[in-house]
This record gives C-alpha cells, sequence and structure tokens, in this order.
C-alpha cells in the first residue's frame, strides 16, 4: 500500500517586468511567479501542481502550502484517491487554518494546489488528461467533488445531477468534435498598457492572422489614452470583431460608468474586472450603469460562495474561472455548475505561469459534460513562458487543441524550476547583482526589509 512521502515546495519566478510582459493598471511591473509543489510517494509516483502570483508574496504562498504538508504526509494514497472530497473536506475543515480565510485568500489557494497535485497523480494512474477523467466520471461520482454547503439556496445536488444528466446524450459526440475542432480562444497578447502603439497594432494583426476570433486590451490607466487606443484596434481589426477590454478592479462604481461610456462607440465586448473582486453590488450597479455592456469577473472571486452571489444577483454576464485561485478541482467543478444552472458562459482566464496549460481542463469539462455546446464561451490565451512546460498548450488556429497527456498541466521541465528557483537560481542571481529599481526604499527585489546597524 502506497503512502504520500513529501510535499516539496518549491519558489518559482520570472522576471517578466523587466520588458512589461503582463503590465496592466493595477500590476505595473510583475514578475510572473509560481509556487510549485511536488508531491511524492514511497512507490515513486509524483503529482505537480501551482499556485500563481506576480513576484513579491510567493514567499508567503509557498510557506502556505508547506504547512498543509502534515495534512498529507504519511496518508495511503489509495484512501486519499478513493474519496478526494472527504480529502478535501479534511483540509478545508483544519479548525486552526479556517481562522485565516476560511475559504479564501492564501491559505485557500494553498488548499487547492495540494487537492490539483493530488488530481495530477490520479491522471497519471489513469492515464488520463483531467479534463478526459472528469468528463467520463458518473454524474453521481462528480457531484460527490462538490461542497454543497452554502450553495443549496442556488444549486441543490439534484440540481447539479439534473444538469450532468441532461449533457450525457451527445457527449462522446461532444468529445469527438472538441479533438477535430479545438475549444475556441482569445489572446490578451497584444493588450498590456505597456506596450507602444507600433507593437499592439503589429500584435493585434499576428492575432488575427494566427485565427483569433476575439482579442482583449487593457484599459484604466487614463480615459483619453484608452478611447484612443480602443479606437486604433477598433479601425485595425474593423467593425464586428470582439474586442474585450480589462480594468483589472480600477473603478468605483461612478468612475467606471464615467469611465466607460465614452469607449461604448468603440464597441467593446465586454469590461473585465472593472471594480473590487469581492464586490457583488458593485458589478450589478456597473453592469445597470452601462447597458449593453457585458459585465466579466472571475479572476480574482475566492471562492465558490461568491461566485454564487455573482449569478443570484445578476452582477455578471460572463463567469471567469481561474486554475488557481480557489480550493482546486472540486471548487472549480462546483463554479462551472453554478453557471450552468444561471445559463451564463464560463469564459476562463489565463496567461501567468501555467494558467493557459491547467485552465483550459476545466474549459474543455464543462464543453463536454457541464454546459454543453455554446457559441459564448471563449478560453483566454496568452503566448507567454509556455516553454518551461512539459506538456504546453497546443493554441492554434484560434483554438485550443485537447491534451491527451495525463495530468493537470502542471508539470515543469527540471531545467526551468533550476534556473528560476527564488532566490538563488543562475536568473535571480544575475537579477539581484545589478539591482531591482522597481524595489521599494529598504527592501530587497524579493520584498525583504533591508536593515543595517547604526550608531547609537
Amino acid at each position: 500500500m502506497a503512502t504520500f512521502l513529501e510535499l516539496d515546495v518549491v519558489d518559482v519566478r520570472f522576471p517578466t517586468s523587466r520588458h512589461l510582459d503582463g503590465s496592466d493598471a493595477m500590476n505595473p511591473d510583475p514578475d510572473y511567479s509560481a509556487v510549485y509543489v511536488t508531491l511524492r510517494t514511497d512507490a515513486g509516483e509524483q503529482g505537480n501542481s501551482l499556485v500563481f502570483t506576480t513576484g513579491r508574496g510567493n514567499d508567503v504562498q509557498a510557506a502556505a502550502v508547506r504547512t498543509l504538508a502534515r495534512h498529507i504526509v504519511g496518508r495511503e494514497v489509495e484512501e486519499v484517491l478513493a474519496a478526494p472530497g472527504r480529502f478535501a473536506a479534511d483540509l478545508i475543515g483544519d479548525s486552526q487554518l479556517r481562522w485565516l480565510g476560511p475559504e479564501k485568500g492564501v491559505m485557500h489557494m494553498a488548499i487547492g494546489a495540494v487537492i490539483n497535485a493530488v488530481w495530477d497523480l490520479r491522471c497519471r494512474r489513469e492515464n488520463l488528461p483531467l479534463w478526459l477523467l472528469l468528463a467520463r466520471l458518473d454524474p453521481e461520482e462528480l457531484v460527490d467533488l462538490v461542497d454543497f454547503r452554502y450553495l443549496s439556496d442556488a444549486l441543490t445536488r439534484e440540481e447539479a445531477l439534473a444538469i450532468l444528466r441532461r449533457q450525457l446524450p451527445g457527449k462522446e459526440e461532444r468529445i469527438a468534435r472538441l479533438r477535430a475542432e479545438g475549444l475556441p480562444a482569445y489572446t490578451t497578447t497584444p493588450g498590456w498598457l505597456g506596450y507602444s502603439d507600433e507593437k499592439m497594432l503589429r500584435l493585434l494583426r499576428e492575432a488575427r492572422e494566427e485565427g483569433f476570433r476575439m482579442v482583449k486590451l487593457k484599459v484604466g490607466a487614463d480615459p483619453a489614452e484608452d478611447q484612443r487606443r480602443l479606437r486604433l484596434a477598433r479601425e485595425e481589426m474593423g467593425p464586428g470583431f470582439p474586442i474585450a477590454i480589462d480594468a483589472n478592479q480600477r473603478w468605483d462604481v461612478q468612475p467606471a460608468i464615467e469611465w466607460l461610456a465614452p469607449l461604448l462607440p468603440y464597441e467593446p465586448y465586454w469590461i473585465e474586472e472593472p471594480t473590487s473582486p469581492d464586490d457583488v453590488l458593485a458589478h450589478a450597479a456597473i453592469r445597470r450603469g452601462v447597458p449593453g455592456l457585458r459585465v466579466a469577473t472571475g479572476e480574482q472571486m475566492q471562492s465558490r460562495i461568491l461566485a454564487k452571489q455573482f449569478l443570484q444577483a445578476e452582477a455578471l454576464d460572463v463567469l471567469q474561472i481561474d486554475a488557481t485561485r480557489v480550493g482546486g478541482v472540486h471548487e472549480i467543478v462546483a463554479m462551472l455548475l453554478l453557471a450552468a444552472k444561471f445559463d451564463v458562459p464560463v469564459c476562463p482566464h489565463a496567461g501567468g505561469v501555467g494558467l493557459c496549460e491547467m485552465v483550459q481542463h476545466y474549459a474543455m469539462l464543462d464543453a463536454v459534460a457541464i454546459g454543453g455546446d455554446r457559441h459564448d464561451r471563449w478560453c483566454e490565451y496568452v503566448d507567454h513562458l509556455h516553454e518551461h512546460f512539459v506538456v504546453p498548450t497546443d493554441v492554434h488556429d484560434g483554438a485550443y487543441w485537447p491534451p491527451e497527456e495525463p495530468g493537470i498541466g502542471a508539470r515543469m521541465h527540471d531545467a526551468s524550476i533550476d534556473e528560476h528557483r527564488f532566490p538563488d537560481g543562475p536568473v535571480w542571481r544575475e537579477e539581484t547583482s545589478v539591482g531591482d529599481p522597481t524595489a521599494a526604499p529598504g527592501a530587497d527585489r524579493s520584498g525583504r526589509l533591508v536593515t543595517a546597524e547604526v550608531d547609537r
């Protein structure tokens, strides 16, 4: 009987701030980073997962994951894999760690990392990619993963089962069509705020030539500049081409309405994260205040409970799940079921480190087994850092093509981990040797305080 032997956690960071990749109104200088998790057994098996951050604070997230070793190391593998829902409840129910949430924030993301590593191991045992493993589960087994506590006023177990059973006819045909046609993708690659007009327009042209049927631009730094950039993008892409915009939580309610109204002539497809990701009522007010403009959010939605509230309050038109923001596979399944109940499309957030590789599995699960066929489902794609993954995304002709390799998509190359290990990997030894122009006074690039002896 195999047992879990080790929970290994590595702080991995990429200096993407050098070229302003990932820059937006609230994140002007991100260093895309990952807390990389390896769960090993005494039988030589392993499962991998990661949590995405944007640099400083990655060490805090890593520390949170390490605190969970006591819940997994020494347990029998078969026991955990046979009842993954019960294992998730054990992690979430830790009476002392719950004070750090409950079910939100750094600790909840850490729990998700461990749960996802368990699923990666199960995928490898069954030799299936996550999307297909989940899609092939019986409805009862898939629903057993969901914690319906706090959800039953919006979605009951019986309703969830009905949603899954409704999609059983034609599921194999949808799987075949996914393999033949891919899943529609949109790209944010042209849209970073730090890019020049020339670079933005060049990347927009390339996106169209590569088959993408939707693009996204960042907004929120300056209203006149947003109008100018969106006008240029509309002239480049032509009328009717979907161009989404993303404010990354930039505004209060009234400033959002006043900022967005002048953009409407340029036909934005949706406004993403116009305000605080926790403020359900503010999103609803913005949605009412700018009629005809879809509201999208979910990238930083902390739990299935917030997803429920957004849907109940009619505060969004598009639900954007994230692969590492919530408590792992089980909670994302709950969010997919909620969206299906309220007939709202799920258009996952991606980019960062490994998010494209991981979140595609949930979009594909939704397409074949939960939400079914929709014309308004897109999965975000950003062409950054895929070369560091053992199974990088296959995105071409404007679509994600389903991975067939076993796993959840998180496994990185050993060389990439070694090169970018923080703070002692070669990339960071070079970076810190020349200093960090973005670091605050009194701190090094990691954000740690730097103190000095003083005369007394």
